[in-house]
């Protein structure tokens, strides 16, 4: 379905990011693997797609920082001269009440979510073709809000904001598009004890958690010529926890 295009994923070292990444290959996209620490992580995705018959580049770099977000686009395009596919993906969760945000916290948060796609975009936009494709991982609590995580909502809303602006002023040469997880089963969620975990699972009525694999596959849609006529939309993958 991707054969022939040239991926860039941001924080792909891991859970919805690393299966993105991973799922790409497998459809035949040149794959670049951006991350900031978890390097041993990242060398394991390249490992399983090459494994598997594909290709990538590992790029290092701290999405929340410009300096980072320039080389690592121009470390993809020396490579592959151009992008075909963005994923904007790269993003924390601190959990926590508004009152225990600080200063410090909330410039993290916004900066590592939301202003890292500002930064990669105005680097990666010259470089996207005719027919290419930009994904936003956005999330849930965009709509419906946190009463742990006020800072990660607001950046994720503040995300399908600059999608629908984008997806009016890039068109008709560039789709964008965005997709919400629900609760997905990643690393975020790592912190669940059993009873919440079951607790979660019974509120959904597909009554299971998301794996990384359903995200990623909604992400190969927005990517693919199947979603040639789609743009300016969010792809929820929640197994109808809110139902829109």
């Amino acid at each position: 379905m991707l054969s022939g295009k040239n991926a860039l994923i941001t924080g792909a070292s891991r859970g919805i990011g690393r299966a993105i990444a991973i799922k790409f290959a497998e459809n035949g996209a040149f794959v670049g693997i951006n991350y900031n620490k978890s390097e041993d992580k990242a060398r394991d995705v390249l490992k399983i797609i090459r494994d598997r018959g594909g290709d990538g580049i590992l790029l290092k770099g701290d999405v929340s920082s410009s300096k980072d977000c320039k080389e690592v686009v121009e470390r993809f395009i020396d490579e592959r001269k151009s992008i075909d596919i963005l994923v904007l993906n790269a993003g924390i969760y601190e959990r926590g009440s508004f009152l225990e945000i600080d200063e410090e916290r909330w410039d993290r948060v916004i900066s590592t979510n939301l202003s890292s796609c500002y930064h990669v975009l105005r680097f990666a936009i010259p470089y996207i073709g005719n027919g290419g494709s930009i994904i936003f991982i956005s999330s849930q609590l965009a709509f419906k809000g946190s009463k742990h995580g006020a800072d990660y909502a607001a950046s994720k809303a503040g995300m399908l904001g600059l999608m629908r602006s984008l997806a009016l002023e890039l068109a008709p040469r560039i789709r964008v598009n965005a997709v919400a997880p629900g609760t997905i089963d990643t690393d975020i969620i790592s912190n669940y004890s059993q009873e919440m975990r079951e607790k979660r699972i019974s509120e959904i009525p597909l009554r299971r958690l998301g794996k990384p694999e359903d995200v990623a596959n909604a992400c190969l849609f927005l990517a693919s010529d199947l979603s040639s006529y789609v743009t300016g939309e969010v792809i929820n993958v929640n197994g109808g926890l809110y139902i829109h």
